[in-house]
């Protein structure tokens, strides 16, 4: 059904046949309910810290020996909090700590796989084109330019690459 069509659909509907399909959603379709507990009640700080705490349970693990070191958890959050429409700079904030809790990780360790540091690149990449088009780079700036200095301290072997995507044009 195209959205025209369902405007018009929806205005031949009452107040009541509409607040009982509204409230159908909301008990069928989890994204639904998902959507208007954060629009009615965003506590948007209490869910960036628990992303953080998962984040850097990726890399500095509680309950088990290993790092797992999966990129995909912060992105499965940064896409969700996107979708929620969540304040962008809250959002760079969770992009930032991904990074930085990467490096910290890479800075104590052997050398790390290629993929590593290509899957960080992307993760970059992402963060200063996010910024950039909600105008959010000065904000920023300072943690930007500390991640990429320690990519060059550090000697990663992309650390030109930071260096050029650190500055959009």
């Amino acid at each position: 059904m195209s959205k025209r069509a369902l405007k018009k659909h929806l205005t031949t509907l009452d107040n009541a046949a509409l607040q009982e399909q509204i409230i159908e959603l909301y008990d069928r379709i989890p994204a639904v309910k998902t959507y208007y507990d954060f629009v009615f009640n965003p506590k948007e700080d209490k869910l960036v810290e628990e992303a953080k705490v998962k984040i850097s349970n990726e890399y500095f693990p509680t309950r088990r020996k290993r790092a797992r070191k999966r990129r995909s958890v912060a992105q499965k959050y940064i896409k969700h909090f996107k979708t929620l429409g969540m304040n962008p700079l809250l959002l760079v904030d969770v992009m930032l700590f991904n990074i930085e809790i990467a490096q910290t990780y890479a800075q104590g360790t052997t050398p790390q796989p290629d993929a590593f540091y290509k899957s960080m690149l992307n993760s970059f990449k992402e963060l200063v084109q996010y910024a950039t088009y909600h105008h959010l780079l000065e904000e920023v700036g300072d943690r930007i330019e500390r991640i990429v200095s320690l990519t060059e301290d550090e000697r990663w072997p992309n650390a030109a690459l930071f260096d050029e995507a650190a500055d959009p044009e």
